[in-house]
């Protein structure tokens, strides 16, 4: 499991860095990124590692995880509020079997005020609260 966060926090800075190199979000409008692996020497095939999904408004919407062998390890689908924000994600290991569902809510200048974290069955596991410092 420790795996996997570590995997969804290096997916998300690559995002991130990913979606300052565009310009607003015209150019991710249903686009999908993919990323291929390969050895060093260049002698195995490459491998799919990872693909994100953006919709038709430029949002991200899916992010998919594989392992060498070529099935899904994870997967993040995203979904948005009428604030244009994330207001939930649900995480999946592998395919389909939902492992966590994580909500959001929003301060008014649109910065995060806290991340509400359930299990599969719907029990609240933990809340995160957010605090700008300048």
């Amino acid at each position: 499991m420790k795996k996997i966060w570590i995997i969804l926090i290096l997916t998300l800075v690559v995002s991130c860095a990913y979606s300052q190199t565009t310009s607003g979000n015209d150019s991710k409008k249903n686009l999908t990124v993919k990323e291929w692996k390969k050895s060093a020497d260049g002698k195995s095939p490459r491998s799919l590692d990872h693909v994100t999904k953006y919709d038709a408004q430029g949002r991200k919407c899916e992010e998919i995880e594989y392992t060498s062998n070529g099935t899904v390890r994870d997967r993040v689908v995203y979904e948005y509020g009428s604030n244009g924000k994330v207001s939930r994600q649900i995480i999946y290991e592998g395919s389909s079997k939902v492992v966590r569902i994580r909500k959001y809510e929003y301060n008014t200048d649109g910065t995060k005020h806290k991340q509400y974290n359930y299990a599969p069955n719907g029990k609240l596991l933990s809340v995160k609260e957010f605090e700008y410092v300048r």
